[in-house]
């Protein structure tokens, strides 16, 4: 009686063991995995004085790819960049995308890598009529501006944590805007319009990356 007693004991000791285990495996969260985006082409017409215009180049971070349906997060035209939230910014431009989602942005300063807690929630500002929430000059811009050269570099130090158009978060950081993102673009050769980036998709339900 007690060889069968300590025999089911230890098989109700297995099987709970296999079962915890098993929870655990589920419960696990995928690592985030930081990706290298290149030259996505962000065309427009118009400049120097002339209006701006054309279609943006839309981005889902999720599909890791450039797209052309509503489930974009983030989009470029020329040095512009928009988040999937709020309002156009000029409602008489028609290659805007109308804004579907919930999307808007947070500037960080710091070092890629060490920006693991998502910010505030008061820090996230969105597309609206007349304001982008990507800040267009000063020290929160994604770029600085060379007047001698005309040479735009990806300003260091700035990460850019995004709330995608579904309410999920990315982080990004700019590192070039020349094809094929040279260490030192030539004024003369660099082909420009060309965006490189880092970023990092969170899809899980936490608050960290």
């Amino acid at each position: 009686m007690k060889t069968k007693f300590l025999k089911l004991s230890l098989l109700a000791l297995f099987i709970f063991t296999a079962s915890c285990s098993s929870d655990d495996d589920k419960n696990e969260v995928a690592p985030v995995v930081t990706t290298k985006v290149s030259n996505v082409y962000a065309p427009q017409t118009g400049g120097q004085g002339q209006p701006v215009g054309g279609e943006f180049t839309k981005f889902s971070f999720s599909q890791n790819k450039i797209v052309t349906d509503d489930s974009w997060d983030i989009a470029f035209r020329g040095t512009s960049v928009i988040v999937n939230g709020g309002a156009k910014i000029s409602a008489t431009d028609t290659g805007e995308p109308e804004r579907k989602g919930q999307g808007a942005v947070s500037v960080v300063s710091g070092i890629f890598a060490n920006v693991t807690a998502f910010p505030a929630s008061s820090t996230f500002a969105q597309d609206a009529s007349g304001a982008s929430a990507f800040p267009t000059s000063g020290d929160n811009a994604w770029y600085d501006y060379n007047g001698a050269t005309h040479i735009i570099s990806a300003k260091a130090g700035r990460v850019f944590v995004i709330k995608t158009h579904d309410g999920k978060y990315a982080k990004v950081e700019f590192l070039s805007y020349y094809k094929d993102a040279p260490a030192t673009p030539d004024p003369n050769t660099a082909v420009a319009r060309y965006y490189t980036f880092n970023f990092a998709y969170q899809a899980n339900s936490t608050t960290t990356f």
